[in-house]
C-alpha cells in the first residue's frame, strides 16, 4: 500500500515545483514570525508544542489564567495576570502549524521522492538531507526560543536557521535548474569568478545587518534609544547627535544597527556601480550586475522604510507594519546576495570547470 501511494507521488510531483512550494511556505513562515514580534504574541502560548496544553488556539483568558496556576514554571514573563487575545495566540499557532504540520512533512516527501529517483546526483541528494536536517534543527531552535521566553539571541538564531533552511531550498532549486539548462543564473564566468568572494563577503554582512536588527526588535527598550523627537533628531540622528560612546551595547543597538546598515549601503552602492562598469560590453555578464543592483535598491529602500518606522512614532507606539516589510525586505536582500552566490557555484563556475577555493 505505503509503496504505491510512493509511486503515485513520485508520477504525480515534481521535486522542482514542490521545492518552489517549500520556498515559499518558508518565507511565509519567516514573514509569520515578524507578525507575532510586532503584535507582541512571541509568549502568547508559552508551552511548546501545544499552546496551553490545547491543540488548539481559542483560550479563554479564564482558561489561561487556569493554567498558569497549573504550570506556575511556564508564567509569562509578564506576570502570571497577563494574557492574551485569540489573534494573538493565532499568529504563533499558524506559525508553528504551517512549520511543522505543514512544511516539516512536505520537506520528508521532498527528501524520499529524491532518494527514490535515480535520475538525480549525489548532489542534490546530499542537499536534499541537509534541508531534513535543517528542519529538524529549526523544530529544536523553535522549542528552545518558547523555553527561553523569547530572550533576542534566541529569536535571532531562530531567523538564522530559518534564512539557512530557506537557502538550502534555494540550492535544491538551482541544481535542477542547472541540470535543465535554464538561463535565470547563468552568469558570465570569468566576471563571477572575480566577483565570488565579493559577494559572500556581502552576503555574510547583509546577514549581520539582519541579526543586529533582530537584537534592536527583541531587546526592551532599544526601539526608543534613539529618542521619539522625530526627524531629523532621532532619524538620522540618534538622541539628536551623529555618534556617541558605546557604554551599553542592547541600549544603544539602534545606534550600532544604523551605523552597520549605512556602512553595508555605501558598499553595496559601490560594488553596483562598479560591478554595473565591468559588464556594460556584455549583455550576459549584465545578469550579474542586474541581480546585484537588484538587492542594493531594495537594500537602500530598506534603510528609508527603517527610517520611516523610528519617525512613525506617536503616543500610541510605532507603526508596527513597518517594522514587518522592514524585516521582510532584510530577509530578501540577503536571500537575493545567497542566492547569487549559489548561482556562482552551482552554475557559472560549474560548467566552466572552475574550481573554487571555499
Amino acid at each position: 500500500m505505503l509503496k504505491t501511494v510512493l509511486n503515485t507521488l513520485e508520477q504525480t510531483i515534481n521535486v522542482k515545483d514542490l521545492t518552489k512550494v517549500l520556498v515559499a511556505i518558508t518565507f511565509l513562515v519567516i514573514a509569520l514570525g515578524g507578525t507575532i514580534r510586532i503584535y507582541d504574541a512571541g509568549e502568547s502560548c508559552p508551552d511548546w508544542p501545544t499552546c496551553f496544553g490545547s491543540l488548539g488556539f481559542i483560550i479563554s483568558e479564564s482558561e489561561q489564567s487556569q493554567w498558569y496556576d497549573e504550570n506556575p514554571d511556564e508564567i509569562d514573563s509578564r506576570g502570571s495576570g497577563h494574557t492574551y487575545t485569540t489573534f494573538q495566540i493565532f499568529t504563533e499557532w499558524i506559525h508553528r502549524f504551517l512549520a511543522g504540520v505543514i512544511l516539516g512533512p512536505l520537506v520528508v516527501l521532498n527528501w524520499i521522492l529524491v532518494k527514490r529517483n535515480v535520475n538525480y546526483g549525489r548532489e542534490i541528494e546530499g542537499v536534499v538531507s541537509l534541508s531534513f536536517i535543517l528542519i529538524i534543527w529549526q523544530g529544536i531552535v523553535g522549542m528552545l526560543t518558547v523555553k527561553m521566553n523569547n530572550e533576542h539571541w534566541s529569536v535571532a538564531l531562530h531567523l538564522a536557521s530559518a534564512l539557512a533552511f530557506m537557502m538550502s531550498l534555494i540550492w535544491i532549486w538551482i541544481i535542477i535548474s542547472r541540470d535543465e539548462k535554464t538561463d535565470w543564473l547563468s552568469f558570465d564566468p570569468a566576471l563571477a569568478y572575480e566577483w565570488k568572494n565579493k559577494l559572500m563577503l556581502m552576503m555574510i554582512l547583509t546577514l549581520l545587518t539582519l541579526m543586529s536588527g533582530t537584537l534592536v526588535s527583541t531587546s526592551g527598550g532599544a526601539n526608543l534609544g534613539c529618542g521619539v523627537g522625530g526627524f531629523y533628531q532621532s532619524w538620522p540622528l540618534c538622541q539628536g547627535e551623529l555618534l556617541s560612546p558605546i557604554k551599553d551595547i542592547v541600549a544603544q543597538s539602534q545606534m550600532i544597527h544604523r551605523w552597520l546598515v549605512a556602512s553595508v549601503g555605501i558598499l553595496l552602492a559601490g560594488m553596483s556601480y562598479s560591478l554595473w562598469q565591468k559588464s556594460e560590453n556584455s549583455e550576459h555578464s549584465k545578469l550579474l550586475s542586474k541581480w546585484f543592483l537588484t538587492a542594493t535598491a531594495i537594500y537602500t529602500a530598506n534603510i528609508l522604510l527603517g527610517g520611516l518606522y523610528v519617525i512613525s512614532w506617536t503616543i500610541d507606539g510605532y507603526m508596527e507594519i513597518l517594522s514587518l516589510i522592514h524585516l521582510i525586505l532584510a530577509s530578501a536582500v540577503f536571500i537575493i546576495l545567497a542566492t547569487i552566490r549559489l548561482g556562482i557555484s552551482i552554475i557559472a563556475l560549474h560548467e566552466e570547470n572552475y574550481q573554487l577555493d571555499t
